[in-house]
């Protein structure tokens, strides 16, 4: 219970030990010395507050925010002192504030305590006692061992000891953990992989060394020492042997393993772990201004202070008759006397700071980012996957990116690979329908209808079948020895792989005769031409990107030891020996400059002594528990030397659809694109200059193959030299990996001049963290660029994290993008209404959500300041404490939001046809000073118009009643709290292009529900309040025909200037957007939708209840197309011209 509550208070310390030890069965040594290791139990825990801590933890975080404990403290001034307005004025919009932002957190986390305990009590099966126990998935231990059926997911990290099959391997499934779908392979330990039934495991006495749990799903450090008749086994463990947490059993009737990461230390849950919060350029906008109202409220309340004192001075002010001070006052401090008046005018002027800022910004950042999924032109229909949005606080920096950072493979292009040509001993071939052409022969000619293949091609092609990870559906393999065609074999297997390019190179390899029929036990098969070969397994060297390449050792039918390795040609030519080097390399360049993905191809021959030192190395190095990685890394080294070159593969990455059109609306709208890539330079170049990130005209500027500081500094120099030269004509710029790494060393600031001026910049031979370098480097740079990356793979994952705003692609390479990314789309085409579209407008909507807030708060406190200089400064507050608690609650908020939700101030089809609008927007334009100082210098205004304007109107010795009775100050302040309503609901309704029912139900639903309440409040004697100072003064005021002349009048006077302001404006100095409007207006178009207009015919109720059904999940484009009607026909945007008499009556799109 200690440990538990240890554990739960985070003071449980870290492990002491780099290991850890685990008996299995937890068959501990007898001796009295073993002190067993404490591990963490089995229960999953996402969910963020307990029942004890939810109200202390959330109200910390709650109050961690400026203006709640702002506010708190406001509140608790009014409670120990004397001030003008109630308590209730500030805690009862703090308290409706907290309490909303409660109940939404609240609810997230009981949806996952609710998911937790599903997971925590699923029922499993454990090793006890001689027999299967069953048990609850939270009572797992480390060293239990564990029984998992087919299909069932795995409920710990377990290390695998024996399965159904003989050689003790499974396959699993890791898509949950990974997104991939491809099957992968485990193995246990020959020792282990007997033991097939509960008893013989029973029996079974082994302990597991292994490293500490870390989150990298790939990495695996063990080993497992197996004690049998008095002997002990010392065999490797590695991520072969590892059987992930949430992974799941496929193929595979039933395997067992032991736990040996439970819990919150299993590798699934500590990539649980939330990324670094990223935090919009808006919300940084938001809190400087905050800050600068936090000026003015201080300013406003010294000076109403001085001015009281100033006041005070004359002796007929400081004590008139009919305000006598008592004892205790006249003898108390003068300085306390200022600070409590200070605090008391901090009060009264409080509400300049707006506490619903943040909830309303909150709410229309949550119920905004629903729109992104429900929009069909965002619906993949193919692989039928919708945009996701993980999550909501960024939305509007879609509207503010500067720089893309994009992947190349499987996000510009499909990742879908053809095998197109090859280099086989310096020459090329083809594959022309099913038989390997040598280049410039054909069927026809003489030499090009031959049979079978000569020694080098057979070779070439076992490599290729041979050193490779693809797997074969188990369903399928018995069809293996179906009906052969004696050359062009078709192979009817399926094959499965991680690697697209491996996928594509064995189907190639089967289609001209050389066929991968599967592994069966520690053998490969492969039948060349119709005749079954067997070669036996004996060591997988993987692959990794440092060495950019993958090995397998193998032993031939005639019992000779090869290696066959394939990687990249900077990774295999420097390591071949013999072969036509030179050949291949004139080859590989020549397939990169037609687009294709390389790969080179080699092989070795081992000696019997050369074998038995690579085995005893390999051994060492597989069984270390310290540095495993580097000494496995020097073994590979000396194993993959004096290789003997085979050849060279071209395999073709088709571009993705509508990926130029893309990439120049990008840069219409000024976004600079940079590729950032991992393939060779010439295969990267070609593929920029295919999808348009390059033009034909555009001047290629190179930064490669450096190997020094100083070449590097030179040739930057020259580039930055050749582009002040050739300043009238676009630049590219290509970069390598290795260039870059010493130009961000020593030259970082030439570099980023040269970068900066230019147009295009391609970097290739990407490393996944040098990716992520290069967006930190523009995003940290002086100008601070809102940065975009967007890819498909792992190795973006960094990349996605490091930007502004990260996008993932659902594409063939996993999800692990998806999962770390803000938001994720299916193709790279929906960047552009993405950005265009979204971005634009929920940048326009919550500018000016933000600044129209402080702008009413600005109207709702400047008259409470003035009427301090009539009252002399006595702190007698001018509005109805009912009044000033309902301003931002009921009376003004409902408008904003629903602005904030719907607005389009122009068509999305016009935004997205002309993505130069999306330069008005940038760099925050909307959100700059001048814009902030103009909403705030209009508040001042219309608060002086709202305060002078009732003042001259209403003003003393102005009768306006029937029987000659004066107005009083609750009177006076209620006609400009009136007139307040109704100017900033009426500026809300300036500020709105797109209205829709729900905008006309709000905006004058709010006023007249302000004037039902008012008349509902003054009509009553409440007995719970203590005064009845607004008794029957709304109706007295709206019996006055004067005060109804005075609203109407105070009304028209504010909004008059702003409307001038704007016509003025939109002639002499119209924006881009402000003419697409004129133009829009013009073309007569009257069907404004943000995702999807709907058939002619349709009510209001009907989109609504179309919209709730989406909300509701009821409505999917999966059921649509079952239902059998197209998307065109659910969400076809419908526009309406005014006709030429030619014309045809509407146009789809």
């Amino acid at each position: 219970m200690l440990r538990w509550v240890r554990q739960q208070l985070g003071f449980d310390p870290p492990h002491q030990s780099d290991t850890r030890t685990i008996y299995i069965a937890n068959r501990f040594p007898q001796h009295g010395h073993y002190v067993p290791q404490k591990f963490a139990d089995n229960r999953i825990i996402s969910s963020k507050y307990t029942v004890w801590n939810f109200v202390p933890k959330n109200l910390f975080e709650q109050f961690r925010r400026v203006a709640n404990f702002y506010f708190l403290i406001i509140f608790l001034v009014q409670l120990m002192i004397d001030t003008p307005t109630s308590p209730i004025t500030s805690g009862l919009p703090l308290f409706f504030v907290i309490t909303v932002t409660a109940i939404k957190q609240g609810y997230e986390d009981w949806l996952r305590h609710k998911a937790d305990n599903e997971v925590n009590g699923a029922p499993v099966y454990v090793v006890r006692s001689g027999g299967l126990v069953k048990t609850r998935s939270k009572n797992i231990r480390v060293g239990d061992i564990v029984r998992v059926a087919k299909d069932e997911t795995f409920p710990v990290d377990l290390v695998l000891l024996s399965s159904d099959r003989v050689d003790g391997s499974c396959h699993v499934t890791t898509a949950s953990l990974d997104g991939e779908t491809n099957l992968k392979t485990h193995v246990a330990v020959p020792e282990t992989a007997v033991l097939q039934s509960v008893a013989n495991l029973d029996k079974l006495v082994a302990v597991i060394e292994c490293q500490q749990p870390e989150a990298d799903l790939y990495r695996f450090v063990g080993r497992i020492t197996v004690s049998q008749q008095a002997e002990e086994i010392v065999r490797p463990l590695g991520p072969e042997s590892l059987l992930l947490r949430g992974a799941r059993l496929k193929n595979t009737k039933e395997i067992f393993g032991v736990a040996v990461y439970t819990g919150m230390e299993t590798k699934m849950a500590l990539n649980y772990k939330s990324k670094s919060q990223k935090r919009s350029a808006v919300e940084k906008s938001m809190n400087s201004f905050l800050i600068i109202y936090l000026i003015i409220l201080l300013f406003e309340a010294i000076l109403s202070t001085i001015l009281k004192y100033a006041w005070q001075a004359e002796e007929k002010w400081d004590e008139p008759w009919y305000n006598e001070k008592t004892e205790h006052e006249r003898n108390s401090s003068k300085i306390l006397r200022f600070i409590s008046d200070f605090l008391a005018f901090l009060v009264l002027y409080n509400f300049i700071i707006p506490i619903s800022l943040y909830v309303t910004v909150e709410m229309q950042k949550f119920l905004g980012s629903f729109f992104i999924g429900w929009d069909l032109d965002l619906y993949h229909e193919e692989t039928n996957q919708r945009a996701q949005v993980n999550t909501s606080d960024l939305n509007e920096e879609l509207g503010q990116v500067e720089y893309v950072f994009t992947d190349k493979t499987g996000t510009l292009t499909e990742n879908e690979m053809q095998f197109r040509e090859c280099s086989i001993n310096g020459i090329k071939y083809q594959e022309v329908n099913g038989k390997l052409t040598p280049e410039g022969f054909s069927e026809d000619s003489p030499d090009g209808n031959r049979h079978g293949l000569v020694k080098e091609e057979e070779l070439f092609l076992k490599a290729v079948c041979l050193c490779h990870t693809v797997q074969i559906n188990a369903d399928q393999t018995d069809g293996a020895d179906g009906p052969w065609h004696a050359n062009g074999i078709t192979s009817p297997l399926e094959y499965y792989a991680s690697s697209p390019d491996e996928k594509a190179l064995v189907e190639a390899a089967s289609r001209v005769g050389v066929v991968f029929t599967g592994i069966s036990g520690d053998s490969m098969e492969v039948k060349s031409l119709g005749k079954p070969e067997r070669y036996k397994l004996l060591h997988v060297l993987e692959f990794d990107p440092n060495r950019r390449r993958m090995s397998v050792i193998v032993e031939s039918p005639s019992g000779e030891k090869l290696l066959f390795t394939k990687g990249a040609e900077s990774s295999i030519l420097p390591r071949s020996k013999s072969g036509e080097i030179d050949k291949t390399r004139i080859h590989v360049d020549e397939f990169a400059l037609k687009g294709l993905r390389t790969l080179c191809v080699a092989y070795r021959r081992f000696t019997p002594e050369e074998y038995q030192e690579i085995g005893k190395r390999l051994h060492e190095a597989r069984t270390a528990l310290q540095q495993r990685e580097e000494k496995l890394a020097d073994v590979f080294n000396f194993i993959e030397r004096d290789l003997e070159l085979l050849g060279a593969t071209g395999v073709e990455d088709k571009l993705q659809e509508k990926v130029q059109e893309t990439i120049e609306a990008l840069r219409l709208a000024g976004i600079k694109v940079w590729v950032l890539t991992g393939d060779k330079h010439e295969t990267a170049v070609s593929v920029s200059l295919s999808c348009g990130h390059f033009h034909r005209t555009m001047n290629i500027l190179e930064l490669v193959q450096h190997k020094s500081d100083s070449t590097c500094a030179e040739q930057l120099r020259q580039l930055a030299k050749r582009i002040k030269e050739d300043h009238v004509i676009q630049h590219g710029l290509v970069v390598d990996g290795t260039s870059l790494s010493l130009a961000l060393r020593e030259h970082e600031k030439l570099f980023m001049e040269v970068c900066k001026n230019c147009s295009a910049v391609l970097c290739c031979r990407m490393a996944p963290l040098q990716k992520a370098k290069v967006v930190r480097l523009l995003k940290t740079s002086p100008e601070k660029p809102i940065t975009l990356a967007i890819g498909d793979g792992a190795n973006d994952v960094s990349m996605i994290q490091e930007a502004h705003v990260g996008i993932g692609i659902m594409g063939k390479e996993g999800r692990q993008a998806v999962r770390n990314s803000d938001y994720a789309i299916a193709r790279f085409k929906f960047l552009s209404k993405l950005l265009f579209v979204h971005g634009h407008f929920y940048y326009i909507r919550i500018a000016t959500l933000v600044q129209y807030f402080f702008y009413k708060n600005v109207c709702f406190i400047t008259p409470q300041f003035l009427y301090q200089f009539f009252c002399l400064f006595s702190q007698q507050t001018l509005y109805d404490s009912v009044y000033l608690t309902l301003y931002n609650i009921c009376f003004t908020s409902l408008p904003v939001l629903i602005y904030s939700l719907f607005e389009q101030h122009v068509h999305p089809h016009v935004l997205q046809s002309k993505p130069v609008l999306y330069r008005d927007i940038s760099k925050n334009a909307h959100l700059g000073f001048k814009p902030f100082l103009y909403w705030t210098i209009l508040g001042f205004f219309h608060a002086f118009v709202f305060f002078y304007g009732s003042y001259l109107l209403m003003g003393e010795d102005t009768s306006l009643l029937g029987n000659g009775q004066m107005f009083g100050n609750w009177t006076f302040g209620t006609l400009v709290f009136t007139v307040m309503v109704i100017t900033v609901t009426m500026k809300m309704a300036l500020e709105t292009h797109f209205w829709t029912w729900i905008n006309h139900f709000v905006t004058w639903g709010s006023i007249v529900f302000y004037f039902i309440f008012s008349l509902f409040y003054g009509g009553i004697i409440w007995p719970f309040l203590h005064t009845q100072d607004m008794y029957f003064v709304f109706v007295q005021l709206l019996s006055s025909g004067s005060a109804w002349f005075a609203i109407i009048l105070i009304v028209v006077a504010c909004l008059f200037i702003d409307v001038v302001k704007k016509v003025l404006y939109r002639h002499l100095q119209p924006t881009s957007t402000e003419k697409a409007q004129l133009t829009e207006a013009g073309s007569g178009i009257n069907c404004l939708d943000s995702m999807c207009c709907f058939s002619d015919g349709e009510t209001a109720c009907t989109s609504v209840r179309r919209m709730l059904e989406r909300l509701m999940g009821r409505c999917s484009p999966t059921r649509v197309n079952r239902c059998g009607i197209s998307l065109n026909s659910l969400c076809c945007r419908r526009f309406s011209y005014k006709l030429e008499p030619d014309e045809p009556a509407a146009i789809d799109v």
